[in-house]
């Protein structure tokens, strides 16, 4: 935990318009539900550059709105400074996590870098989240779904670890 007493969280994918976007959004939402926002900074970022300042893809935040999710991060590229900002760095599929882990510098900063799939419970067949970005509707809704599922493990162990309360 940080100097500030918050529990800092990044969310990382590939170009950070879909995933990570939407990550943030659920937890963020969890965090204020359980009144725990004075305790937490949630934030998202992407490996890529290439669309640094925009709005998160379209389809995902028509996707996302329906379930009370209004993703108005603008997309950023991961940076060194991250990995020393932030508590727990959280990729979105095995590609992101083997990318944070060739950008950190130390073994500690390395630590920190985990994989959402170890988070998803209620669906066995996914270990990682999947890039809806070539799918259709179905795929966002998945990873709503496993978002929802994954950001609730997440928040709990974060939690029980930290011992965080209001």
């Amino acid at each position: 935990m940080t100097e500030t007493g918050k529990y800092n969280v990044l969310f990382i994918c590939l170009g950070n318009i879909c995933r990570s976007p939407a990550a943030q959004a659920v937890l963020q939402r969890m965090v204020d539900e359980r009144g725990l926002s004075e305790r937490f900074f949630i934030d998202s970022a992407g490996i890529g550059g290439w669309h640094i300042g925009d709005l998160p893809d379209k389809r995902m935040r028509v996707h996302a709105r329906p379930r009370g999710y209004e993703l108005t991060h603008r997309a950023r590229k991961v940076q060194y400074a991250d990995f020393e900002d932030f508590d727990l760095i959280v990729g979105m599929d095995a590609s992101n996590v083997d990318d944070l882990r060739s950008l950190a510098a130390t073994i500690e900063q390395q630590d920190k870098v985990v994989m959402m799939g170890d988070y998803i419970r209620q669906y066995p067949n996914y270990d990682y989240v999947p890039d809806p970005y070539y799918e259709g509707s179905e795929g966002f809704e998945l990873v709503l779904d496993l978002l929802e599922d994954a950001c609730d493990n997440l928040l709990n162990q974060i939690i029980k670890q930290n011992n965080i309360t209001k």
